[in-house]
């Protein structure tokens, strides 16, 4: 066979390698894709409307899994979770004569569990990236609820908004109170 065919063959199979590497990078990206969609739904959607595209988006949910990944988060002790159960009816049945005092301590009372099962407490917009990646259905519900708080601590709001941000923080607490460890659900679900 003549140089100059073994040549082509040579570029041809280049190519062809060439090709399938990068057929396999489009497909594990849109794998990769399609299941950033599928975990955070709602949070994915938020994240790419206020990022302004779908990669940067898709950066900020990656760098928050490796973020979570390096907490340490806990699933609470019996006792603790029993504790944390009875101080939250407490608050649920206070709500009825002070609405504005129950928010409060709800909000209040989902951040000391976020801290004692490991969650960073300091910041509250790294503390619902973080809840976001074990709990992204109910994140945006989280962040409605502090928004509700915060607009309390300023003026007067509606009883209806105060009743809106105790459910949402409710919603939170009890996950944050399952007995299961969040982080392995969370991995499986990220797979």
């Amino acid at each position: 066979m003549p140089v100059w065919q073994w040549i082509v063959i040579a570029v041809v199979a280049v190519i062809l390698v060439a090709a399938l590497i990068v057929a396999a990078s489009v497909a594990s990206r849109r794998k990769k894709n399609e299941r950033l969609k599928r975990h955070y739904g709602p949070e994915y959607e938020r994240l790419v409307f206020e990022r302004g595209n779908e990669k940067a988006a898709q950066e900020e949910l990656a760098a928050r899994e490796r973020r979570r990944d390096k907490l340490d988060i806990v699933p609470l002790p019996p006792a603790a979770r029993s504790d944390f159960a009875a101080r939250w009816q407490q608050v649920q049945t206070g709500f009825v004569d002070n609405p504005a005092t129950a928010v409060g301590v709800a909000d209040r009372l989902v951040t000391e569990v976020m801290r004692q099962r490991g969650y960073p407490v300091d910041d509250f917009d790294q503390r619902a990236a973080d809840i976001s990646v074990d709990h992204p259905q109910i994140v945006d519900n989280y962040r409605a609820a502090h928004g509700i708080h915060l607009s309390q601590q300023r003026g007067d709001i509606s009883t209806e908004q105060q009743r809106r941000a105790f459910v949402h923080y409710r919603a939170l607490f009890e996950r944050l109170l399952e007995t299961n460890t969040d982080h392995h659900a969370s991995q499986e679900a990220r797979k």
